[in-house]
This record gives structure tokens, C-alpha cells and sequence, in this order.
């Protein structure tokens, strides 16, 4: 059976990128780390709930911002004999740790609310105002620094739902404070506190989801893998296509692996490399490996049946 393998690299420059995000992730930090601060001694001091909950899902976000650019620094590191695709699944695993910190922070938030509901406590309706105001300002602010790179990378993406859940939520907090002003309803504060809870297990649904599917080597959202499969099938000469592979080696790369069984023979680089090209134009795949077997029956590939990986 004659063999052959050919591999291709679309490579982009990173480098901008990177540097505009590690400014977007210092901006953000600083930010955070001070909100957090005045958020929770303004909240013990007003024994407002509401503002210690969101300080706690704002350290949470604090950690993720930095697990987020960790990754994105990680991911730049070049291959290695040990590591033979970088730290690139390091951005992978940091919007999947994202997304469980978000919802551990949510039993945080709803348990301290069922409590006040129990135990009201009466609370300082200005004073969660004025904090809660200055967090819609800093948490806009931040969202709006990685708003641009939300839909190509999954860990930028995490950023951004983290600081743009908060500043939703800080505009709840705020109009949670101005009816306890001119009304005196103490439940109304751990009622927000729950809505709140609610808000992030929305947002933080499709981000679990997403990074869990792409740690566990799934076929990245956005790629039709039937339509892959097509495509290769389409191929002049090629007769079969098995033992196909897609999956993310991290949040903003993917890969291929494919058998093509061609009985003319090898058909030469410049077929492969128009191959890995299109493959790469039509479905954004950066990393294409192809095999090419003569489907001689006296030596049949092992990995053609489905079931066998």
C-alpha cells in the first residue's frame, strides 16, 4: 500500500494581537482588583448582600482575567520535542476553568441570598448606588477592550462575557438600590442577588459547553464536518476518505487529520498543498495532515471502519 503524508501550516501573525490584549488584560486587572476592594468594604459597611455577592463574582473574575491571559501567553509558546503543539490547549483549558469559577461563584451568590431572605438585614440603598454605578463605568470598559476578539477566540470570548455579565449586572444592582431608597423592601436586595445568579449561569452556559467539547477533542462549533468529508470526497482521484480527525489544538486553531484513498497513486505536492489551501479558505482549518493510501486490498488500512479510532 503506498503511503504518503503531507502536513500545512496556516500561520498568522500574532504578535499585535497579543500585545493589544496583554494591555487590554493589565487595563482590566487593575480595574478589577480596586473594584473589588471598594465593592466589599462599601458592601460590609451598607450590609448589603447584593454588593458583597457581585464583589465575590468579581474576584472570581479577577482570577478568570488572569487564568484567561496566562493562556493567551502560553499559547504563543513554540513547539517543543516534549510538547509538539506548544502550550496552545492551555487557552482551552482556561475557558473551560473560566466558565466552572463563574458557576461556583453563582452557588456562592445564591447561597448568601437564601440566607438574607431568612435574616434580612437592612441596608444602605445610596451607598449600593454609588458602588454599584462605578461598576457598570469599570466593567463596560473592560468588556469593551476584548469586545473585538469575542467571536474568533473562546478564551478572549470568556473575558469578555465575564466583565460584560458584570456590568449588567451592576445596572441591576443600581436599580435595585434606588427603589430600597424611596420603598424600604430589604427583600429586594437578595432577590437581585438570585437574579443576578441567573444571569451568569445564562451567559456561562454555551461557554462550559463550548470549552468542554473542545477539551474533549470535538469538532469545533462552526465546522460541518459532513461538509469536510464532502469536500475531501470531491477531490479528483481520490475514491474513499477515512479515519477523519477535526478537532481544536486551541481556541483560535484547528486541526485535520484524513486518510484519502487515491488508486492512481500519490498525486503530487502541488495537490495537497491546493488541498490543505482550500481547506484551510473554506472552513478556517490551519493545521491539515492528509494520508495518501492506493487502497491495495492485499494491505488494507486498519483505520478505515468508523468505530476504530
Amino acid at each position: 500500500m503506498g503511503q504518503d503524508h503531507n502536513h500545512q501550516h496556516h500561520h498568522h501573525e500574532h504578535t499585535h494581537g497579543l500585545t493589544n490584549y496583554s494591555r487590554a488584560f493589565t487595563i482590566g486587572l487593575i480595574l478589577n482588583i480596586g473594584f473589588v476592594f471598594i465593592e466589599a468594604i462599601y458592601g460590609f459597611l451598607a450590609h448589603s448582600v447584593a454588593l458583597l455577592a457581585d464583589a465575590g463574582h468579581n474576584l472570581s473574575d479577577v482570577l478568570g482575567l488572569v487564568l484567561a491571559w496566562v493562556a493567551t501567553i502560553l499559547s504563543q509558546r513554540k513547539p517543543s520535542h516534549r510538547y509538539t503543539y506548544g502550550w496552545r490547549r492551555s487557552s482551552i483549558l482556561a475557558a473551560l476553568l473560566n466558565a466552572i469559577f463563574l458557576l461556583i461563584a453563582v452557588g456562592a451568590i445564591s447561597w448568601e441570598a437564601i440566607g438574607r431572605f431568612i435574616h434580612p438585614k437592612p441596608v444602605a440603598g445610596g451607598i449600593i448606588i454609588a458602588v454599584a454605578a462605578v461598576g457598570i463605568v469599570i466593567n463596560t470598559i473592560t468588556a469593551l477592550m476584548f469586545l473585538s476578539g469575542r467571536k474568533t477566540d473562546l478564551n478572549i470570548r470568556a473575558a469578555f462575557l465575564h466583565m460584560a455579565a458584570d456590568a449588567l449586572v451592576s445596572v441591576g444592582v443600581v436599580l435595585a438600590g434606588i427603589v430600597i431608597v424611596f420603598t424600604g423592601w430589604l427583600w429586594l436586595d437578595p432577590t437581585m442577588s438570585l437574579i443576578i445568579s441567573g444571569v451568569i449561569i445564562v451567559g456561562t452556559w454555551e461557554l462550559l459547553r463550548d470549552s468542554f467539547n473542545l477539551a474533549i477533542d470535538a469538532v469545533p462549533a462552526g465546522i460541518e464536518p459532513l461538509a469536510v468529508l464532502t469536500y475531501l470526497r470531491e477531490r479528483p482521484g481520490v475514491s474513499q476518505v477515512h479515519d477523519l480527525h477535526i478537532w481544536a489544538m486551541s481556541t483560535t486553531e484547528t486541526a485535520l487529520t484524513a486518510h484519502l484513498v487515491m488508486p492512481d497513486g500519490h498525486p503530487g505536492d502541488a495537490f495537497l498543498s491546493q488541498t490543505c489551501h482550500e481547506i484551510h479558505d473554506h472552513f478556517g482549518i490551519e493545521h491539515t495532515t492528509l494520508q495518501i493510501e492506493t487502497g491495495d486490498p492485499n494491505h488494507p488500512c486498519v483505520l478505515e471502519p468508523d468505530h476504530v479510532i
